[in-house]
């Protein structure tokens, strides 16, 4: 009696084990730059909507720094970066189970807390009324290597130096501005528009010409290689109810997206 007990008690563990398991299975753990927030949140609803059955968890951060965390084994399966470098690095190293696929383009803009930024120039930010200027780190964040380029261009870095303050990341760098840290800063345009400080003095629009592109690539990781509704949702963030989404935040899309 003892042993068929066991062998029952064995069993119910063990199928106890393998639905955890698949349930574990199902949530599609994505790291994304921190910027896609808004946009992410509103194509996630959409998508859980449509496949409830496909559990989607997503966290926000600096593109380099989940680069980092991914090729030190961090759990995620996909992994949407501000960039086409971070994703391509891991492609290059083994990390990923597919090819890069550039999914938006971003904007930079000059937003203020404290003055209107409608009509500000780059070179305005060398005024003595911004005694800091924020811009997300350069060494993690697409963001802010895009700023420093801008910054270049317009041969502003080397004045701006002993003003610039630096975020971890450009969702960061918004909360700089807005906490009063900097008085100004160079921030995602998709933040600007979605995250109710667009009426708080508006914004100036940085000229697409003078960095190199904001292409946003992502990759399914190598983690995720049998993982079905990581392909899947990849498939959808490059689809064409997504890129509806992504034009409404603010975001322009590769020739490729429909």
């Amino acid at each position: 009696m003892w042993i068929r007990q066991a062998v029952l008690a064995g069993l119910a563990a063990t199928a106890l084990l393998m639905a955890t398991a698949v349930q574990a299975q199902q949530i599609t753990r994505v790291a994304a730059a921190s910027q896609l927030r808004f946009v992410l949140e509103a194509i996630t609803a959409q998508y859980r909507e449509r496949y409830p059955q496909n559990r989607i968890d997503v966290q926000y951060g600096s593109s380099g720094r989940f680069f980092a965390q991914i090729t030190h084994g961090a759990p995620f399966d996909l992994y949407l970066s501000a960039d086409m470098d971070y994703p391509t690095a891991l492609v290059e190293a083994g990390f990923a189970a597919s090819e890069v696929m550039p999914y938006a383009i971003g904007r930079i803009a000059i937003w203020s807390n404290t003055v209107d930024a409608q009509s500000l120039a780059l070179a305005d930010l060398t005024d003595e009324r911004f005694r800091r200027v924020a811009i997300a780190n350069p060494r993690l964040a697409p963001y802010g290597a895009r700023a420093k380029e801008a910054l270049i261009s317009a041969g502003l870095w080397d004045a701006l130096q002993p003003r610039l303050v630096y975020g971890d990341n450009v969702s960061g760098t918004l909360q700089l501005v807005q906490s009063g840290a900097a008085e100004v800063g160079i921030v995602a345009l998709a933040q600007v528009l979605n995250s109710g400080i667009a009426s708080q003095g508006g914004h100036a629009l940085i000229d697409a010409g003078v960095h190199q592109p904001l292409e946003q690539g992502l990759v399914v990781t190598r983690r995720a290689m049998q993982n079905e509704v990581a392909r899947h949702f990849a498939g959808y963030l490059r689809g064409a109810e997504a890129a509806t989404l992504f034009r409404t935040y603010g975001y322009d899309l590769p020739a490729d997206v429909p």
